[in-house]
């Protein structure tokens, strides 16, 4: 467009330089003309022209000239098109860019992506800096601001070889040689699971737990007069060690399914039927507590066929002894039992080459550091050995049993705890042995390095459905507003932005109370983990907002103190310490410390900590009521009031109370009384059976007989938590 306007431009000057040589032309003709006829007329004075040679140069010059001038000014405009294009800056860009991301790409100011935006479909009102940009809105700004646009592709990491240890191939069957059974003890809470195996050891466990029920899997070998070993894993029969229960189930050979004779059925004793099927475990019934009167055998295996629990007397294939834990009647028909069913199973297992197994329970010693219960499931395990479990590894610099006495090797089938742990496995974690500290090192570090592109690829997907989220409300907002004038739009704005202003120091202050942080320790991992399998079940956040803030096993040291200082919160433990020391620092500075030895009576005080944190409940308690017998007026001044005569049914009538008017189950009205009479004489209460007259300090409202007049009283009371654990 340019080149043709200069081109119109130059044309313009040509023609101009051919009209002056024209008129040249003739003026030198006319000046011939006057000289021929000079003698007839006056001579005018002489007017300078161009002489022909003159003429023929002065229009070569001119049209060199235009030449010139036209190909100076074609070479300068390829020129400034060459640089434009030239220096046209390139931008590297990519999908969900934000406003402060663009402007960084193009070096540029945010104002200038702004700028860019104006009159066009964005709403500029609701950009922020971090707020994300379409594909059509990162062009529009790269176009207007001249640049060049280039997609950059997402930067993928360099695809890193799998180092993980993984479990050996199965051995030959030739090398597998018999091993111990391990057998699960289950059941519901107080059926006498602990107490049974207490008599098979020769032992006082269930003397020892607090409350009388056991918190902690435990896992014990014990050596029958026989000369059999069996490894026995007692499970807790708490609700809130689910967890622990099916953990045991999966790394057992055998579960023995303890059922109350007194007590029957429960639904722990469901949940480990459950857990059985699920692992695939054959089952043994030990029906215990059969010394009691009210023992009833036969009611729990009528019971257990409503699971697909079916004894051999009614035709199953499931063995069904009965025993008394607490006196030892036929508890060796319970072990002969056991041992059949493992002899059917011909359980082998290979004691040669790298070690595996898993881990049962962890927990921090004082003077040990971490420490594992396991089980060895395939290998011989020696001191000095390199293992690895979960994202932690250990050189084992220790090994006892589990009456704590120093042991040189494991086998298979074999409980052991283990000392010279990096950091603490969790309970469940596979165990396995790897050659060198090195590799251990480089096996932790892949695991870890997995669980962070796993979490950064979960971080990706909600950043990405967040992101559709707030573009699904912008457009919604933005049909909803666009019809509007764009005052009326303005002013919604402003009333939406003051409604989302930050809160004062004082208001945030308030707020808070609907917060409850806390911090968790326990003595082994399998508790800390009930515990916050419990708090999974949490679903009162809109009552208050239950936030975990840290957990950890060991006893409460001056960094929890510490971090419930800072985030106000309240510190739970459960079977751990805290020393003087800390409780005198916990004191002084207003921390709450809560231990507990029971863990429903952990829950409890949790709840009851959430319930504080809940406003009052206005509840109302009824004083009195009365049914409406008839209705008419009275006159006062101009006035005509409705009055309505009453009967008490129920209770007294008091003037000063509250009241409230029900029809057909539904309350119409409520308020005060503004007169009440009993014939013509103002009285403040009215008793049950007396008849009485009222009005009501709403005139509109109109009586009818058969309504109900309730008195009350309004009563606050502390509110509870719905938040209910399950138990």
């Amino acid at each position: 467009m340019n080149q043709k306007i200069l081109k119109l431009e130059n044309l313009l000057r040509f023609h101009t330089i051919c009209r002056q040589l024209h008129s040249l032309y003739q003026r030198r003709m006319l000046a011939q003309w006057r000289h021929v006829f000079s003698s007839a007329y006056p001579v005018w004075p002489a007017q300078p022209y161009a002489q022909p040679w003159q003429t023929d140069a002065l229009i070569r010059a001119a049209l060199s000239q235009h030449r010139l001038l036209v190909t100076k000014k074609e070479k300068k405009s390829q020129k400034s098109q060459l640089s434009s294009t030239k220096s046209k800056k390139e931008v590297e860009v990519w999908i969900g860019m934000t406003v402060e991301e663009l402007a960084r790409a193009m070096e540029k100011d945010i104002d200038c992506v702004y700028e860019s935006l104006l009159n066009t479909a964005i709403d500029i009102d609701s950009l922020e800096a971090h707020s994300h940009l379409d594909e059509v809105w990162i062009k529009e700004v790269i176009k207007k601001s001249g640049m060049k646009l280039k997609w950059s592709k997402l930067k993928q990491d360099k695809v890193r070889e799998n180092k993980d240890a993984v479990k050996r191939p199965q051995a030959d069957p030739a090398l597998l040689i018999p091993r111990s059974p391990v057998v699960t003890i289950m059941g519901h809470v107080d059926h006498g699971k602990t107490t049974l195996l207490d008599k098979l050891r020769k032992t006082q466990v269930a003397a020892m737990e607090a409350g009388g029920i056991t918190q902690h899997i435990g896992a014990f070998l014990v050596s029958l007069p026989s000369g059999e070993k069996i490894t026995f894993l007692d499970t807790p029969g708490h609700a809130a060690f689910s967890a622990m229960r099916a953990r045991g189930a999966h790394i057992t050979d055998i579960i023995i399914l303890v059922v109350a004779a007194d007590d029957g059925v429960m639904k722990q004793t469901v949940e480990s039927i459950q857990h059985a099927k699920d692992a695939q475990v054959p089952v043994v019934l030990a029906i215990n507590k059969c010394d009691k009167a009210e023992a009833d055998p036969e009611r729990v295996k009528k019971e257990l066929l409503a699971y697909d629990v079916v004894c051999e007397d009614y035709g199953g294939d499931i063995q069904a002894v009965h025993v008394s834990a607490l006196t030892g009647d036929n508890l060796m028909a319970l072990v002969e039992a056991t041992i059949a069913l493992a002899e059917m199973l011909e359980l082998k297992a290979d004691p040669t080459g790298p070690v595996e197994g898993t881990v049962i329970e962890s927990f921090t010693d004082k003077g040990r550091g971490p420490v594992t219960t396991a089980i060895i499931q395939r290998g011989t395990l020696r001191k000095g050995s390199i293992l690895v479990a979960g994202k932690s590894w250990a050189k084992v610099r220790l090994m006892f049993d589990e009456n704590d006495k120093a042991i040189n090797e494991a086998c298979p089938s074999m409980p052991v705890g283990i000392i010279g742990w990096r950091d603490l496995p969790s309970a469940g974690d596979e165990i396995l042995e790897v050659e060198s500290e090195p590799r251990a090192r480089e096996v932790v570090h892949w695991r870890k390095y997995e669980q962070e592109q796993e979490k950064n690829k979960e971080d990706l997907e909600l950043i990405e459905e967040k992101r559709k989220e707030h573009q699904e409300a912008h457009r919604k907002a933005r049909e909803k507003y666009g019809t509007l004038p764009w005052k009326e739009r303005s002013f919604i704005k402003y009333k939406i932005k003051k409604q989302q202003q930050p809160l004062k120091p004082k208001e945030k202050a308030g707020g808070d109370s609907n917060v409850l942080p806390i911090i968790i320790k326990g003595d082994v991992d399998g508790s800390v983990e009930a515990i916050l399998n419990i708090m999974d079940t949490y679903d009162a956040s809109h009552e208050c907002e239950l936030e975990l803030v840290h957990f950890g096993v060991g006893d409460i040291s001056e960094n929890d103190v510490n971090l419930a200082e800072t985030f106000h919160g309240v510190i739970y433990g459960f079977n751990v310490n805290a020393g003087n020391v800390i409780q005198q620092s916990a004191a002084k500075k207003g921390v709450k410390i809560k231990l507990h030895k029971i863990i429903y009576r952990l829950i409890e005080d949790l709840q009851e900590e959430l319930s504080s944190r809940l406003p009052c409940i206005v509840e109302e308690h009824t004083i009195g009521e009365a049914s409406i017998l008839a209705t008419f007026s009275i006159t006062e001044g101009k006035k005509k009031v409705p009055v309505a005569g009453c009967r008490v049914q129920k209770g007294q009538l008091e003037k000063q109370k509250k009241f409230k008017l029900i029809r057909n189950g539904h309350v119409i009205w409520k308020g005060s009384l503004i007169s009440l009479k009993h014939h013509k004489d103002d009285i403040s209460v009215i008793k049950t059976g007396m008849d009485c007259g009222l009005s009501l300090d709403e005139e509109k409202i109109e009586f009818k007989v058969g309504d109900d007049i309730v008195c009350y009283e309004e009563k606050e009371v502390l509110a509870k938590t719905s938040w209910d654990p399950g138990f």
